[in-house]
């Protein structure tokens, strides 16, 4: 059973499988005491976000094998670290947010009018 939740007080729904996100590699954007990156956005990769991420110093496009990691391309859903994503915000290349699927805890780092202003679909 589930008991995650999102910033919209639902259950915490899936953000990719394909390919396989999250700090604990299961789908979905769930976070723990080990996971300090806070990697809580569900966000939906763009060409300008993955290359400021590249540019910050995380490469989420190329693969890396040894890691069982197959590199990002545009489109694809990935967990990303709340604080990332606000720097990406800040300097207006904050790539789409799926709202159900980013963890209650992102909200610690970033308020839920900057989420829903870059929402993939808006909510109510």
């Amino acid at each position: 059973m589930n008991l995650a939740r999102n910033v919209l007080g639902k259950s915490l729904q899936i953000c990719s499988t394909s390919p396989m996100t999250g700090f604990v590699r299961d789908g979905s954007c769930r976070t723990g005491p080990d996971d300090a990156g806070s990697h809580t956005v569900c966000a939906q990769m763009t060409e300008e976000y993955l290359a400021y991420s590249k540019q910050m110093g995380n490469d989420l496009s190329t693969p890396a094998p040894e890691y069982g990691f197959p590199g990002l391309q545009v489109g694809d859903r990935w967990c990303v670290c709340a604080a990332r994503w606000l720097q990406a915000a800040e300097a207006g290349c904050a790539p789409p947010v799926v709202m159900d699927a980013t963890h209650e805890r992102a909200l610690k780092v970033v308020s839920l009018g900057d989420l829903q202003y870059h929402a993939l679909q808006k909510t109510e």
